[in-house]
């Protein structure tokens, strides 16, 4: 029994092509919402709005911020938005212990996973054999934190021996600045930057990336929705898709646009740290050998094979979902829109 998306989809997606909404003056509301706050990775969801990418593939796109990737399976499944992106990690988890979930991933934004833990370069955590027996904080719906039990299965850290602290997320890096904690855990691309904000600066911090540390297969964030949406919408689902590649590579080729499309939308956005938070995020999650070679948006199904079997064996889960089961690529654009350079 096939679990992919149906013939029909697949013929509707291909209509798509042929009669984009633009020409048909057809404009549909899509609800996306990333998997946390508004920031400099997050910028090209913006500048799809201000560079009118979202408005000629015939879309109103409302922008929703996130609370941790492992909220948005709940949130999905909930039916409080349509697309999303999500850390595949806890949404593996949540399908495996929801086997009736109608959850379906329909494309890549991060190849790399931007998970990480970060103590005090001053402490006496130098290596991370030595998080054993240690105090992390992070919010519950932590990517990081989510990931983290892989991370520590991985490196042969006694995952019971971690002292957890559930922060709310504006509080977590000021607990490791304060030496309330002994670590964090979170997105790199979140937790320096903030750290940097609060005197804390890059030398000050000792940053273990789960990438370097035994998880460089683990792919970094999707975009999932559900398979009744995929159904009912083919067409809106692949012009969405299409679009957000496209923010992508401009944002990836224009960030100071980007940057000023993110400043329209949230006005208190400090310039100079989500500049360089941008940065770290297209040079480490979105671009990358395997962006080069296969074009955004290719999730490979040995790759993410690894990745099922590493979060099984983490999580000691039982019945897995399977590559073509956890996501499809029918609403891909085609290989030429999705070179990033």
């Amino acid at each position: 029994m096939t679990h992919e998306i149906s013939r029909r989809t697949a013929l509707g997606a291909a209509a798509a092509l042929a009669a984009p909404f633009a020409a048909r003056g057809q404009t549909r509301a899509v609800r996306f919402s990333f998997d946390w706050l508004f920031s400099g990775p997050y910028a090209f969801g913006a500048a799809g709005v201000t560079q009118g990418f979202f408005r000629e593939a015939g879309l109103e796109v409302s922008l929703s911020r996130g609370f941790g990737s492992a909220r948005v399976p709940l949130d999905m499944a909930a039916g409080s938005f349509d697309v999303a992106m999500c850390d595949p990690t806890p949404l593996l988890r949540f399908m495996s212990q929801n086997p009736n979930n109608d959850l379906i991933a329909v494309g890549l934004m991060w190849d790399q996973a931007p998970t990480a833990v970060t103590v005090r370069a001053d402490g006496p955590i130098t290596q991370i054999s030595h998080l054993a027996g240690k105090t992390l904080a992070a919010p519950e719906f932590d990517g990081g934190r989510q990931v983290f039990p892989v991370f520590a299965a991985i490196n042969n850290i006694p995952f019971s021996s971690i002292n957890w602290l559930s922060v709310a997320p504006e509080l977590r890096e000021p607990m490791l600045a304060q030496r309330r904690a002994d670590g964090i855990t979170g997105f790199v691309t979140s937790t320096a930057l903030s750290l940097k904000a609060l005197g804390m600066d890059l030398p000050a911090q000792r940053i273990f990336r789960y990438r370097e540390h035994g998880m460089d297969f683990f792919y970094g964030s999707v975009l999932l929705t559900t398979r009744t949406y995929a159904e009912r919408n083919p067409d809106t689902l692949r012009a969405l898709v299409g679009a957000l590649y496209r923010s992508m590579k401009w944002s990836f080729h224009n960030r100071a646009g980007a940057i000023a499309a993110l400043q329209a939308r949230e006005p208190l956005t400090d310039v100079a740290i989500e500049t360089i938070r941008q940065t770290m995020a297209m040079d480490e999650l979105v671009d990358g050998p395997n962006v080069r070679r296969l074009g955004m948006g290719v999730i490979e199904a040995p790759r993410l094979q690894r990745q099922i079997e590493a979060v099984k064996q983490a999580y000691n889960l039982g019945d897995m979902p399977s590559p073509d089961r956890f996501h499809t690529d029918r609403f891909l654009p085609p290989a030429a829109e999705r070179v990033l350079v």
